[in-house]
């Protein structure tokens, strides 16, 4: 009787967490949001301040969950990445995911493209779960930059 009770009682735990867990992911939509934001902010206060905001983390506009700032040149050196600033300064044109996908010049052909932005699909280090998750990112760019944040599948 006590394991057919802790069965049901961890079926409706499991039942009630799960919304629970996915309301603690970025949607794509908040994303495409912050990603946008950063542009703007990056017009109005140009790179430097706004680079100094994307790395801070007690800034929540740019640091949601596990949605963050990151921001390459065209050549794929890291300008600023909300979460690794190890990043910073390094090229990274060649950095490929756990997959042999290469990350980097996803966003670049992306930010490349006629619309001047898109999604890439790879895998990336969770903040949270300190996990390598399915990540798709949005990039934009703007002027010679490309500017993104992602979201965990």
């Amino acid at each position: 009787m006590i394991t057919r009770l802790s069965a049901i009682a961890l079926t409706l735990a499991m039942l009630v967490m799960a919304p629970v867990h996915a309301l603690d992911k970025g949607r794509p939509d908040e994303a495409v949001a912050m990603t946008k934001l950063a542009v703007a902010t990056i017009k109005e206060v140009g790179k430097e301040k706004a680079f100094a905001a994307f790395a801070n983390v007690a800034d929540k506009r740019f640091h949601d969950r596990d949605l963050y700032i990151y921001v390459y040149d065209m050549k794929g050196v890291a300008l600023a990445h909300g979460v690794n600033p190890k990043m910073v300064g390094k090229n990274l044109l060649d950095m490929r995911d756990g997959d042999g996908k290469y990350i980097v010049k996803g966003f670049i052909e992306a930010a490349s493209s006629p619309a001047g932005h898109g999604w890439v699909e790879y895998k990336w280090p969770n903040p949270l779960t300190k996990s390598i998750d399915a990540k798709a990112g949005y990039v934009e760019t703007i002027d010679d930059i490309i500017v993104g944040a992602g979201v965990y599948k």
